[in-house]
């Protein structure tokens, strides 16, 4: 069983198309919490960016996830960790859950690492290919969702290709959703950003957002300082 460990939790991987990897892991180490937010998890996959923000402070998660099969184990790992309580995990499309909220918004962050690579040559493994394609959620339909259930004020954070940026940004003024920050993130240093996290706000008054990059390694294995500040109280190389 593939099993990744980190200081506080572990994930078990086996069933979930996606995999724990260093995007994901950056990604969910600088989510924006505030002190005591209600959080949603759009595609939570194996629920790791869901433990990450109780580690961070989050005062309860919903972990919305499509797939049974990352479903079940989202829900194995959030039962063998000490947030079991604070986590709720929910196997459902996103759609469908945010129509049965009846415009009810009701939460002050929603995060997701969401499908793309849309218009991409599709793997032949169907779970992979539902994890990693716009097909069953479209981001236009992500933002719409973020629209609906964010409170005002409300964060999303978003996990996306450069390269759809400026189109996710027009979809998201379309919901009320200022971008306040977009940070591009490279690989290697000296290398080309292939990825962006993206917050915005809800809220009807445009913003001039703040823009920076992130260099996650400096060499082989070797984390930048910035990435390992992140990381320090995450991963187990850096426990003390």
């Amino acid at each position: 069983m593939s099993v990744f460990k980190l200081q506080q939790f572990s994930v078990t991987q086996a069933a979930s198309a996606m995999k724990v990897c260093t995007d994901s892991l950056i990604f969910g180490a600088m989510i924006p919490l505030t002190a005591a937010d209600k959080v949603l998890d759009i595609g939570a996959g194996t629920g790791l960016l869901s433990l990450m923000a109780m580690q961070l402070g989050a005062a309860d998660v919903t972990a919305v996830e499509l797939t049974p099969q990352a479903a079940q184990e989202a829900q194995l790992n959030v039962c063998n960790s000490q947030w079991q309580q604070q986590i709720t995990v929910i196997e459902q499309d996103i759609t469908a859950y945010a129509a049965q909220q009846h415009n009810q918004p009701s939460f002050d962050l929603i995060i997701s690492n969401p499908p793309f690579f849309d218009n991409h040559l599709k793997n032949k493994e169907m779970l992979r290919n539902t994890a990693r394609h716009t097909d069953t959620l479209s981001f236009k339909d992500l933002l719409a969702v973020c629209g609906q259930l964010l409170r005002s004020n409300g964060r999303c954070y978003l996990l996306v290709p450069l390269n759809q940026v400026d189109t996710i940004i027009d979809l998201a003024q379309n919901q009320q959703l200022q971008l306040t920050h977009q940070r591009s993130l490279i690989t290697q240093i000296n290398g080309k950003a292939k990825l962006a996290a993206l917050t915005f706000e809800k809220s009807t008054t445009a913003m001039i957002p703040v823009q920076d990059q992130l260099t996650i390694y400096a060499g082989h294995q070797q984390y930048t300082a910035q990435s390992a500040a992140y990381l320090s109280d995450f991963l187990l190389r850096f426990a003390r």
